[in-house]
């Protein structure tokens, strides 16, 4: 499950990171992914 969560953000990495952001893997524990904002995908805008 952890591979494939893994393939799955490499995808979609290019498009945040194009946006000033990225997506981090935190865990993956019984079906449950658990990823963190970061950069502008992170921040509160207003």
């Amino acid at each position: 499950m952890r591979e494939k969560t893994e393939v799955a953000l490499g995808k979609i990495r290019p498009a945040l990171r194009a946006d000033g952001g990225d997506v981090e893997l935190v865990d993956v524990q019984d079906g449950l992914v658990k990823v963190r904002l970061t950069g502008a995908c992170g921040s509160k805008q207003e």
